[in-house]
């Protein structure tokens, strides 16, 4: 990858970059993080309406809706989800009439905030900032992206630019457990010529996702009681036999990643999460279940992932006198997250990355990421898609959750000479 050249900020954009308000971001995070927007919770209603509210309060043309998640399932290459909802809402902000010339997405979902007494205070809710940290869920994943934006926006606006063409705000829910909040996002029509995800990438610019499945395999034994074990057959132990199975499969996908990849450990991994069994002690189980992540290769298409899995699966089962006879079952439950990339050669990739110099910080790393996320969709639907924003993804989800003021800062400058670059300015 070739360095870029810095450009030397204009008058207009160091009117801009001098208006990035700290505080304001923060105040904004503050707000955003108070609001408890668990994944199929009343707080991602709640917080859809703040993004409403602020985008509202920016002069852009906003659009709030309510998403009736019963009839979007219904429609083809619906992502799924795990939460329980029956409703949802969508708000998108633009600028202007036309078509936005960038797009920032941001989820205002968050995962549940686990052992409460993990958190100060009990209070994962509560936005604490010292010695230049923030720290509070959502404050990586990804609400300090959506702040950061926020930021960059009320700057332009703050510091009188006019921008020749849109810019757009896409603000989504259920990004956590499938992405159905993007889906209805783009459904409804709404574009862009290019997006930037504010997903963290801890000083990086994120040009590719990996995806990832769930999977279920059921294991079926034989029930006795425990005295008599051996008239039955444990599903505990025909489950600990696949174990070693999956791992084989994980080193086989594993064995020749792509380069956008190819600095993680484990680019595609293959967990197990949740296990159940047997509902008596002294009973041999006649069931296992084993729920877990499948990861997805860059540019693999789902099917022939999904085959992947059940191949290895049946070769177990017929190398077992049992299940070759009682097979296990396969499915695929929860959210369903392809794979995803910025198309090669694209100029959002080196105006982003300018940008990121421009603004102040080192030229950025661009690599590829294990995760899923909404760049996917994004990309599926034509938008040219990457991630940049502040935080750091082994943050994400975990009781010490928090993003660096100063990635806040840097993230906000970039976004705002991003937009002035791409949208163009009115002289």
């Amino acid at each position: 990858m070739h360095s870029q050249e810095r450009v030397e900020p204009t008058d207009v954009e160091r009117k801009a970059l001098d208006a990035v308000d700290v505080d304001g971001i923060l105040g904004d995070l503050r707000e955003l993080v108070a609001i408890p927007s668990v994944g199929g919770t009343a707080g991602e209603l709640d917080a859809q309406q703040w993004c409403a509210d602020r985008l509202g309060g920016l002069g852009h043309r906003v659009d709030h809706w309510r998403i009736d998640v019963a009839e979007l399932a219904a429609q083809q290459g619906f992502p799924g989800q795990e939460a329980d909802r029956d409703e949802a809402a969508g708000c998108v902000g633009v600028s202007g009439e036309g078509e936005p010339a960038l797009v920032f997405c941001g989820h205002t979902d968050v995962v549940p905030p686990g052992d409460l007494d993990r958190w100060p205070q009990r209070d994962p809710y509560a936005l604490r900032v010292s010695d230049g940290i923030a720290a509070g869920r959502g404050t990586c994943d990804m609400k300090g992206g959506v702040a950061a934006f926020l930021g960059a926006l009320q700057a332009i606006r703050s510091a009188g630019v006019q921008l020749a063409r849109p810019v757009g705000v896409h603000a989504v829910v259920g990004e956590e457990d499938g992405g159905l909040g993007a889906f209805a996002t783009l459904r409804r029509g709404h574009r862009g010529a290019a997006c930037v995800l504010a997903e963290p990438s801890a000083g990086t610019v994120v040009a590719a996702n990996g995806g990832s499945l769930t999977f279920r395999l059921e294991v079926p034994g034989q029930s006795t009681h425990g005295s008599t074990r051996l008239r039955g057959v444990n599903a505990v132990d025909k489950l600990a036999g696949l174990l070693p199975v999956l791992r084989e499969l994980e080193a086989e996908r594993n064995a020749d990643p792509d380069p956008l990849v190819a600095h993680l450990e484990l680019p595609y991994p293959l967990s197990v999460g949740v296990l159940r069994a047997g509902d008596w002690a002294s009973t041999v189980p006649d069931l296992a279940v084993a729920e877990g992540r499948f990861g997805v290769r860059l540019d693999e298409d789902l099917d022939e992932a999904r085959e992947a899995l059940r191949t290895a699966i049946a070769r177990a089962c017929a190398a077992d006198p049992w299940l070759a006879e009682h097979p296990v079952r396969v499915s695929w439950p929860g959210g369903i997250f392809a794979s995803g990339r910025l198309p090669r050669g694209h100029p959002l990739l080196d105006e982003t990355r300018t940008a990121v110099r421009d603004a102040g910080a080192a030229e950025p790393d661009v690599l590829g990421a294990p995760y899923g996320t909404d760049l996917r969709q994004y990309a599926g639907a034509g938008v040219p898609t990457l991630q940049y924003g502040p935080g750091d993804v082994r943050y994400a989800h975990a009781h010490d959750e928090h993003v660096p003021v100063a990635e806040l800062e840097q993230a906000a400058r970039t976004y705002a000479l991003l937009a002035m670059r791409r949208c163009g300015v009115r002289s």
